[in-house]
């Protein structure tokens, strides 16, 4: 038993250090600093300096906070801390998924439309409206909680 302890904490360790790692690379692209990124989000700068050094593993709102902070689809990095799945999405849904301009309302929306059209063309989709590949449980988290 204790060594599946060991295992599962070695992979969750990994996790965390996997996404603070992805969010570094995302502050990079976005030509941000810590401290820009942390005001942004709401958190302590030395909170997000333990977040990207694997330190910390942050909440989903959090994630959600440094997501729209970083104008990047939280639904990427709650992927990244395992708190979803790895949707199968193609080229479209991707396309959706990574355009800054648009908030995550308006990308969920774009991808319920999507979703709707291929089932309309006998192409594969969810049964719940989701995207190709997503389940509701997907699409309901990566709706956002906040208005902009």
């Amino acid at each position: 038993m204790e060594r599946v302890d060991k295992t599962v904490n070695k992979a969750v360790n990994q996790a965390v250090s996997d996404l603070g790692g992805y969010i570094r690379t995302q502050r990079g692209n976005a030509q941000i600093s810590l401290r820009q990124l942390a005001k942004r989000a709401g958190v302590s700068n030395p909170y997000l300096s333990q977040v990207e050094r694997g330190l910390r593993k942050p909440s989903a709102e959090i994630l959600q906070q440094i997501a729209k902070a970083l104008r990047i689809s939280a639904e990427a990095l709650y992927v990244q801390a395992g708190i979803l799945e790895r949707r199968e999405g193609g080229p479209v849904v991707d396309a959706i998924l990574a355009d800054p301009d648009l908030n995550e309302r308006q990308k969920q929306v774009l991808l319920d439309i999507y979703g709707s059209f291929r089932r309309e063309q006998g192409g594969p989709a969810a049964a719940d409206g989701a995207p190709e590949g997503t389940t509701s449980t997907t699409a309901d988290a990566a709706k956002p909680q906040t208005e902009e």
